[in-house]
């Protein structure tokens, strides 16, 4: 086994459904041990997902795989491939094969929030909270898409109004 001097991407298979398993127990060997300097990151690559019903829910990218940054060693191979749910490394054989930086990039391993089920310029209803029932333009979105601007019509004027995703739908 090649063994590295700097942390790299190297990408664990799981079980199905063990993801968070293999990743809290990664996290407490490395404390247990104290090797947070050989095992810097373990992430499990997810994205927020806002249905219709405004309701948030978390979906994993890579269902079955756990992302884990560290330097390749003897040890630390030892130390992940052990690790309850989890059955190896990808990769040919037993070699773990490093992501490069752009892949890593690519995939988009940081948490990531998926856009809203609408889009400025949208008609929309504010369904909850002191304007319920008042309709309105989606003027802006936040760009952690938590947040939205809508133009409500208020006695005749449009008024600029900040309001949760989940507190809007789309009009009929």
């Amino acid at each position: 086994m090649e063994t590295s001097t700097e942390a790299r991407w190297y990408i664990v298979h799981t079980y199905s459904g063990y993801e968070n398993k293999v990743k809290t127990n990664l996290e407490k060997i490395i404390e247990n041990r104290g090797i947070s300097h050989l095992i810097t990151d373990v992430r499990i690559p997810t994205e927020i997902v806002v249905d219709e019903s405004g309701k948030e829910k978390e979906n994993k990218l890579f269902p079955s795989y756990v992302f884990v940054r560290m330097i390749m060693s003897d040890e630390t191979w030892h130390v992940v491939r052990n690790i309850t749910g989890a059955t190896g490394f990808v990769g040919p054989g037993s070699r773990p094969v490093p992501l490069t930086d752009k892949e890593v990039d690519d995939l988009g391993i940081s948490v990531r929030a998926a856009a809203p089920a609408f889009s400025a310029g949208d008609s929309v209803k504010i369904k909850s909270g002191p304007m319920a029932g008042f309709v309105g333009k989606v003027e802006s979105i936040s760009p952690d898409g938590k947040k939205v601007t809508v133009l409500a019509s208020v006695f005749g004027r449009e008024t600029p109004v900040e309001l949760d995703t989940a507190s809007i739908e789309l009009e009929d």
